[in-house]
C-alpha cells in the first residue's frame, strides 16, 4: 500500500500541524499538508498525510475514515497520482488571430 493518504471533508480551520497531529497516534507522520487556494490562502478543506509506512498508513484509514471532526465527516483514503498537465498551458486555440484578415 502507498503511504500517502488523502485527506478530505476538514474543517478550514485545520492547520498542517492539527492535521498532522490528528494522525500521529497511528503512527509516523512524515509530512501533513493542508490545501489552500493560491489567490485566498483559505484552506480548500482537504490536504494530504504520508505516513512513514504503508502498514501505519492503513492504520489511519481504518481508525480515522468516516469519522467526524470539529461537526464536519472526514474521508480518508490512499492518494491518487496526479494526473500529468500538458506543458503548453492548454486552450488548445494555436493562432489567435481569429481567422480575419488584415489589410
Amino acid at each position: 500500500m502507498n503511504n500517502k493518504l488523502y485527506v478530505g471533508g476538514l474543517p478550514y480551520s485545520v492547520t498542517d500541524g492539527k492535521l498532522e497531529e490528528m494522525f500521529q497516534a497511528h503512527g509516523t507522520v512524515t509530512s501533513a499538508k493542508v490545501i489552500s487556494d493560491k489567490f485566498t490562502g483559505q484552506s480548500r478543506g482537504f490536504g494530504f498525510v504520508e505516513m512513514s509506512s504503508g502498514n501505519e498508513a492503513q492504520s489511519a484509514i481504518s481508525a480515522l475514515n468516516g469519522t467526524q471532526f470539529e461537526g464536519r465527516s472526514l474521508t480518508v483514503n490512499e492518494a491518487k497520482p496526479m494526473a500529468s498537465r500538458d506543458s503548453n498551458g492548454g486552450g488548445g486555440r494555436g493562432n489567435r488571430g481569429g481567422g480575419r484578415d488584415r489589410w
